[in-house]
């Protein structure tokens, strides 16, 4: 047995050690830590990932990412936990992170990645780019969800600078304002606000999006059970659907978010969004489990 300090738990405990590998990865600054349980199970629990996702106490992550044995059709499940320990349905980012380290384990160039959202096929590109078919985007207000019968293209929601956002759903939940000056909107002080408004029943990841031109949108978001993130995939894709819909910008257009670009595609044919952006390894390491909180 391991004596040692349990991060949040404010003293010491016995606890076993769990050594298990990880890496760090990110795209565009979005950044995941990886686990992998698909040769065995591994005991994170949504306490454990919450701890472990804390950059002062732990290792420090936008969402914390486990690999698991795939479901049929598909080449690896990938469960997905906020830094508040809650579980996310769908991560763009981490998509293409996830496809390119299992893409390289099988010297392919294309793998699904399935998640509690469903797969998402993902192909290597030239200069160090993936594109991951997101599903199309969910335009009722039952499936966004909201919680009640309204139009998600102008959703009656406004607090301080912002109002009538349109909503969508990624396999989660999406509300996208457009403003003339994102420089000029408190974020830190509304993000949180508007996620937990209560026409969102299961919280809501919150994006601003200023138009720059018809093939170009700076894009901020706060991420539902995270906060601010340099980058979010889904939110870049919900962004590109709802500026389609509101006639704002063409079906592909670039989105520029603080930690740099996505490509990003709504397709006409199947309504399917495209997103195309690069990844990396920060690091890797090996982490005791059994050293944070269960």
């Amino acid at each position: 047995m391991l004596r040692g300090r349990v991060p949040g738990g404010g003293g010491t405990a016995y606890i076993g050690a769990i050594m298990v590998p990880f890496r760090k990865m990110h795209g565009l600054g979005n950044d995941f830590v990886v686990v992998d349980a698909r040769a065995a199970a591994l005991p994170v629990t949504p306490a454990r990932a919450a701890a472990i996702a804390d950059r002062h106490f732990g290792i420090g992550c936008d969402q914390f990412i486990v690999l698991e044995p795939p479901p049929p059709g598909a080449d690896v499940f990938m469960r997905i936990r906020n830094p508040d320990g809650s579980e996310a349905e769908a991560c763009g980012n981490a998509t293409r992170c996830i496809a390119s380290l299992v893409a390289d384990e099988r010297g392919a160039d294309r793998v699904v990645v399935r998640t509690i959202a469903g797969a998402l096929p993902v192909e290597r590109l030239p200069g160090g780019l993936w594109r991951a078919d997101m599903g199309p985007a969910r335009l009722g207000w039952q499936e966004v969800p909201l919680a009640r019968a309204v139009d998600t293209l102008h959703v009656p929601l406004a607090l301080g600078p912002v109002a009538d956002p349109a909503a969508c759903s990624m396999g989660n939940p999406h509300a996208t304002f457009f403003v003339d000056d994102l420089d000029a909107i408190p974020l830190s002080e509304i993000g949180p606000r508007l996620e937990h408004d209560p026409i969102f029943p299961e919280r809501a990841n919150i994006g601003f999006a200023q138009i720059l031109a018809p093939d170009r949108m700076r894009l901020v978001i706060w991420e539902r059970g995270a906060g601010l993130t340099l980058a979010c995939g889904s939110g870049a894709c919900a962004g590109i659907v709802n500026a389609v819909r509101r006639g704002l910008t063409g079906r592909r257009a670039t989105v520029t978010m603080p930690g740099g670009d996505l490509i990003m595609e709504w397709r006409e044919s199947d309504g399917h969004v495209l997103m195309t952006g690069p990844v990396a390894t920060a690091f890797s390491g090996t982490l005791d489990l059994g050293a944070y909180a269960s």
